[in-house]
């Protein structure tokens, strides 16, 4: 049986990695975006039509969507520059987009066999690891994610008990998204980091559903 991967947010530098990885894999791959597709994940109109457009069944759906800069609102430094607009825009993208690719795809996984959702998601999304404050609606939207995932991991199981329902941190990595705030921070290009992601997500079992890893297998607290 062919191989079957979605990957939403193919036009964007982790996700078209990701789909370059996994055709040099041997996978066949459905690559959605916006640019390409019209598939506005902010938009439930949207997401239903352009999936539904979309035939099969897949083993990999993967949500490479995400923002940390929207209508030039950067990460908050200090409660004084919290604006509420700018904070239901993070929402909008960074958690019921993906939250809404769940909604209309996750029944496209096998029932029999292995299958995996995955989305991207970010370490400051941790409360637990949350060390330094700031960032607000960018972390609170990551952190309605994890939980958005875990629980879409529970109700997964009770019809596809092969699969796996995750959230990855992929690193700091050399993209759009981060070229203004990765500072001194370790980089990996959009290639390493879609090797890394691929790698652990192959490393992960049924029993892992629901979880929150790193880009090098190690599971993060939420």
């Amino acid at each position: 049986m062919t191989h079957r991967s979605l990957i939403i947010g193919a036009s964007g530098g982790i996700g078209s990695a990701i789909t370059a990885k996994l055709q040099q894999n041997g996978s066949e791959v459905t690559a959605l975006s916006r640019s390409a597709d019209g598939l506005d994940i902010t938009d439930e109109a949207s997401v239903k039509e352009v999936l539904d457009r979309v035939e099969g069944e897949f083993q990999l759906i993967f949500v490479a969507t995400g923002a940390l800069e929207l209508n030039g609102n950067g990460p908050e430094k200090a409660l004084k520059e919290l604006d509420a607009q700018a904070m239901v825009a993070q929402f909008s993208v960074n958690c019921i987009g993906p939250s809404l690719v769940m909604k209309h795809a996750l029944h496209r996984l096998p029932r029999n066999g292995p299958s995996c959702f995955a989305a991207l998601s970010a370490r400051v999304g941790s409360i637990g690891d949350n060390k330094m404050g700031g960032w607000y609606s960018y972390r609170t939207a990551k952190a309605a994610l994890n939980q958005m995932i875990h629980s879409a991991a529970i109700e997964l199981k009770r019809t596809h008990r092969e699969a796996v329902c995750v959230a990855l941190h992929p690193g700091t990595v050399q993209t759009d998204l981060t070229a203004k705030f990765a500072g001194n921070h370790p980089t990996v290009t959009p290639d390493e980091a879609a090797h890394n992601l691929l790698s652990v997500l192959e490393g992960l079992s049924p029993r892992q559903s629901g979880q929150f890893f790193d880009w090098q297998g190690e599971r993060v607290e939420w």
